[in-house]
């Protein structure tokens, strides 16, 4: 077996505290690089947890339709600027976070009161702007988790006076990789693996890469342990089997959508992809507020981040 080798390349902080890193894999046998490739690629992006804000409550507010008198924005557009603070915990129990000012004040992250095992990775992040002298009081709770959680299934009955966001726990924006033979002077071939990782800034490019090694290794390592009983045989029933589109579930907040076209999707419940998927460009427009340029904006995301083409 081949002695493999890896080298950091690059690593670099780029804008809004997000970080950059480059990765050389060398010395792989013909065939390795896009099975490597792939496993870390798709480990680094499903299996990395992080930590975001789940839940907020602001005094005097019930709804996420509600307005605050004196701030210029409203709640919607609050929830989505509290989306983009990105968070650093050395724990993955919740934590909770508090926000107390007197306007006129432009509201950012770093005003918010962290427990010491947080930290705001992005502290210049825009939340508000508040325009008179109101005084504004809000209480976060920040959750651990991997992927990303939709509102809807983390309401509870208890926490009825926090508003429910869609949470994002991907540390991991995007991942990249290419493979290119090597010649010797015998003519052997061997491969060497180029990986680029991208992340938010709340993990390194080379905590990720060994994190997503761990796992990988701890994965086989349990396979190779496992002891069958051979207590059942039996193939379990094609209908527990749940077959989903791997967008379907996506959340509409990693469209990146303007302000107006996603307030228009959340006042009428579309959350997801999926649920924007059963809507026809003609029923789309018939939507509050949602005119053609909006959906424009939607058809052109979809087909380029997405490859989807409504039809």
């Amino acid at each position: 077996m081949t002695n493999l080798s890896i080298k950091c390349l690059k690593s670099e902080k780029i804008e809004s505290g997000a970080c950059h890193g480059q990765f050389l894999i060398q010395t792989l046998r013909p065939g390795q690089g896009i099975t490597i490739g792939n496993q870390l690629r798709r480990v680094l992006l499903n299996d990395l947890g992080g930590v975001a804000i789940s839940a907020v409550r602001i005094a005097g507010v019930s709804h996420e339709f509600s307005t605050i008198p004196g701030v210029r924005e409203d709640i919607l557009e609050i929830l989505l600027n509290l989306k983009e603070i990105v968070l650093r915990s050395k724990t993955q129990t919740p934590q909770f976070g508090r926000l107390k000012i007197q306007g006129p004040a432009v509201v950012t992250a770093d005003l918010i009161q962290l427990p010491s095992t947080v930290e705001i990775v992005n502290p210049n992040q825009y939340i508000m702007t508040i325009s008179t002298s109101n005084i504004l009081e809000i209480e976060f709770k920040f959750d651990y988790g991997t992927g990303y959680r939709l509102a809807s299934q983390t309401f509870l009955e208890e926490n009825e006076n926090y508003l429910q966001l869609d949470a994002i726990f991907m540390p991991i924006q995007k991942v990249d990789f290419k493979i290119e033979n090597v010649y010797d002077k015998a003519n052997n071939i061997t491969e060497r693996l180029f990986l680029d990782i991208w992340t938010n800034g709340s993990i390194s490019p080379t905590e990720a890469m060994k994190s997503a090694a761990q796992i990988t290794i701890d994965v086989f390592t349990s396979l190779l342990e496992n002891k069958d009983t051979n207590s059942s045989n039996e193939v379990p029933s094609k209908t527990s089997a749940i077959s989903l589109e791997p967008y379907t579930n996506i959340a509409i907040e990693e469209l990146q959508l303007s302000v107006r076209a996603y307030n228009c999707l959340k006042k009428a419940q579309i959350n997801t992809v999926g649920d924007l998927l059963h809507y026809s460009p003609e029923k789309l427009q018939e939507l509050k507020n949602f005119g053609r340029k909006s959906a424009d904006e939607v058809f052109s995301t979809l087909k380029n981040k997405l490859g989807i083409i409504l039809k």
